[in-house]
């Protein structure tokens, strides 16, 4: 066998799991390479956290993670902490800050990150190639034999325009090796390279997936909501979202196609097609006894003089008189004295409970990560190694583990990828 074709570890994607699956490979003499099929490393971690990587958080726990197996996650996370990148992240003294719920970011940028993970590759001798698309992947059933190459995979060189317009058959490589790692993430911005092959090779050795969905993602709407919420395009504030299941007081953003911001990203990891969504738009006040109270003590007033005077959590002028508009047209110049205390309430429930039905979100296209994937029951939770077939390994987002938005998929990438560099 040709040693330049002979590896013990290949890794599928050379994003933020599979790099550092590599280094930690690397460090324990294994002779690694890396295959991606895209024109650069690490595309999700250079566009992340607005170009600055929010590559970990300081508060780490499962409950900050979905999946079908809630207990999956947890063994990978306590042996390789936030605290472990973090002083990966000091060694090569990348200047970094912390931003509100322990969130750290690169002071600089998030092509600090690549460097560093990809120094820490070279110095090992991790070896990476891109560009480089996988046709096949083949599996020789071994007997407990580790020096045995176990998995082939061939290679087609993709080809330029000139080379299809001449009918130019690709020329395909193969390369062997005796672990193979699946660190391809989902299917999340497409426009980075983002596929289904992962998933495609689960399958092709017995895995089950679980449906998978875009997440960490606006919401998006129709009809008349629609047009009250474009028009109010660029407001930011404070709120409560929530669903029946879970809430968020973060930051929401009227956008042109719908609503984003942190509170909604974070709730579309929880939200399935159909379902209302609640917001409290006013978080510190109860806008019932609010509206009472000013009844009594200024009946004179009309509703949003005192919402405007609302010194604990006041709304923004524009989006207050979009509501008017929206929510007490009808009213809008009554005194207090003369509305109904049950049209007050009713009111004041609506403020603090604003309830939307999405028409949808706005799809991987702009999701930050998928939600479902590989079945973690087939998976172990130690090593990574798939259940039906030695020697094969999943890790990062193409699994059913989905982080909360916070530097959270990140950590899992870190990892996921490390258990798993320590056994391969």
């Amino acid at each position: 066998m040709d040693n330049n074709t002979h590896y013990d570890v290949i890794i599928i994607g050379a994003g933020a799991s599979g790099l550092y699956c590599a280094l930690t490979a690397g460090r324990r003499g294994r002779r690694v390479l890396v295959l991606d099929h895209a024109n650069k490393v690490g595309k999700k971690i250079l566009m992340s956290g607005g170009g600055r990587c929010n590559f970990t958080n300081y508060f780490v726990e499962p409950e900050h993670f979905i999946s079908a197996n809630p207990h999956f996650c947890k063994s990978a996370l306590s042996r390789y902490p936030s605290w472990e990148f973090i002083g990966m992240v000091e060694k090569h003294k990348i200047a970094y800050h912390e931003r509100e719920h322990g969130q750290l970011f690169c002071d600089e940028s998030a092509q600090d990150i690549v460097t560093m993970l990809l120094d820490e590759c070279a110095a090992v001798g991790v070896q990476i190639r891109i560009n480089t698309q996988i046709d096949k992947v083949t599996v020789n059933n071994v007997n407990d034999n580790k020096n045995s190459l176990r998995f082939q995979l061939l290679i087609a060189k993709k080809l330029s325009k000139k080379d299809v317009a001449n009918s130019v058959k690709p020329a395909q490589n193969q390369y062997c090796c005796e672990s193979l790692i699946v660190a391809t993430g989902g299917l999340s911005i497409p426009t980075m390279g983002a596929s289904g092959l992962g998933y495609e090779l689960a399958q092709q050795f017995g895995h089950e997936l679980m449906a998978t969905d875009a997440s960490l993602v606006p919401f998006t709407f129709t009809d008349k909501t629609g047009e009250l919420i474009r028009a109010l395009a660029g407001i930011s504030l404070p709120v409560i979202a929530s669903n029946e299941r879970i809430s968020f007081k973060l930051p929401l953003l009227f956008t042109h196609r719908g609503l984003s911001g942190p509170a909604m990203l974070q709730l579309s990891n929880y939200w399935q097609t159909g379902e209302y969504i609640y917001i409290n738009l006013l978080p510190d006040s109860d806008v019932t006894s609010v509206l009472l109270a000013h009844k009594k003590s200024h009946p004179k007033q009309l509703i949003r003089t005192v919402l405007a005077d609302n010194t604990d959590n006041a709304l923004p002028k524009k989006l207050l008189a979009a509501l008017q508009t929206a929510l007490w047209d009808d009213i809008k110049d009554k005194e207090l004295a003369n509305i109904k205390d049950e049209r007050l309430i009713e009111l004041g429930e609506m403020l603090n409970g604003w309830q939307l039905k999405p028409s949808g979100t706005e799809g991987y296209r702009t999701a930050e990560v998928t939600r479902g994937g590989i079945k973690t029951d087939e998976v172990s939770s130690k090593t990574m190694q798939s259940n039906f077939q030695d020697g094969l390994y999943f890790i990062g987002e193409v699994l059913d583990v989905t982080g909360w938005l916070g530097g959270y998929n990140f950590q899992w990438a870190w990892a996921s990828g490390f258990v798993c560099g320590e056994v391969v």
